[in-house]
């Protein structure tokens, strides 16, 4: 839950951290997992291949099953909630203005915002922020669920499956949505927990690039998945490494490096945005503060407008 505040650096490999966040990622998803109800009579497609069992499918959450970015939704909820003050949005506006502006990914500076949002959460129960999410989900995301993404999900339940969302949203939150879409669980960002409270630390790092490939790879070891038989779904470049495991990678209103390369490689697209819409929709998935900062300072814009 704690995952309000990252500003992650892209890399190109997986480090001993992301390791360490995947399998941490995987092992909370696997004891979270719901049965999956009975799939529902539907004209069976080429793909994916009914009764195979060692066939599963992964889908990133922001702009790909949502759109918009989690982050922003749950920080609106939880500022709504009085989770932080006006004037802690000062220093995570200035720290995602520098990030998306100039393009650098300073060390300290992304640990110094990955602690001020980690003491957000820090001290509150995680059944607390499982509750809230529930709330929030209501609040502001159920409307924003991408219909065609969705029927791509639901086909992969019909075909007896399981599928996951794969995000750096906090992995309480990713569970709730996947429970709310009939989806079999979620892999999320893992904040440590004592005794059901939260201690303002994170298990490895968030799950975001390099990590999430770790996260189905310890998946797919631990429920005996072929990962050839298997789909992947993102909007975004930085999944890239989880789609290149998997048989059958999807672009989902893909951004314009994944475009470019899933054309490069034959992948296939799917966009269910329109116009300049596709250009600009909803909040870009920032892994970080920003997504936070961001969301909160415009639902604090539009309230002061209101009134």
């Amino acid at each position: 839950m704690a995952a309000l505040g990252w500003l992650t650096p892209r890399r190109r490999s997986a480090t001993a951290r992301s390791v360490l966040a995947g399998e941490a990622s995987a092992e909370a998803a696997r004891k979270s997992a719901q049965d999956v109800p009975a799939p529902h009579p539907a004209e069976e497609p080429d793909f994916p291949v009914h009764g195979d069992e060692r066939a599963a499918a992964f889908f990133d959450l922001d702009n790909t099953v949502m759109q918009g970015a989690a982050l922003f939704h749950f920080g609106r909820g939880l500022h709504k909630r009085k989770f932080f003050e006006t004037r802690d949005l000062a220093r995570f506006a200035w720290q995602q203005a520098w990030f998306r502006l100039a393009g650098v990914e300073d060390p300290e500076h992304m640990q110094e915002a990955r602690d001020s949002a980690l003491s957000i959460v820090k001290g509150h129960r995680v059944s607390e922020l499982k509750s809230i999410g529930e709330e929030i989900y209501d609040e502001y995301m159920a409307e924003r669920i991408w219909p065609g993404t969705r029927a791509l999900a639901q086909a992969h339940l019909d075909a007896g499956q399981k599928v996951w969302l794969v995000t750096a949203a906090p992995v309480e939150i990713a569970q709730v949505i996947a429970r709310r879409l009939g989806l079999t669980g979620a892999l999320g960002t893992v904040a440590e927990s004592v005794d059901g409270v939260y201690t303002g630390k994170l298990v490895g790092e968030p799950l975001h690039g390099p990590a999430k490939a770790e996260a189905v790879r310890a998946l797919a070891t631990a429920e005996g998945l072929d990962l050839g038989r298997c789909a992947a779904y993102s909007d975004s470049h930085n999944d890239i490494p989880m789609l290149s495991l998997v048989g059958h990678p999807y672009a989902i209103n893909p951004d314009a490096k994944l475009r470019k390369h899933a054309r490069r490689l034959d992948w296939r697209l799917r966009d269910y945005r329109t116009g300049r819409k596709a250009a600009k929709v909803g909040i870009p998935a920032a892994a970080g503060v920003g997504a936070v900062a961001g969301g909160t300072a415009a639902a604090i814009a539009l309230h002061r407008r209101r009134h």
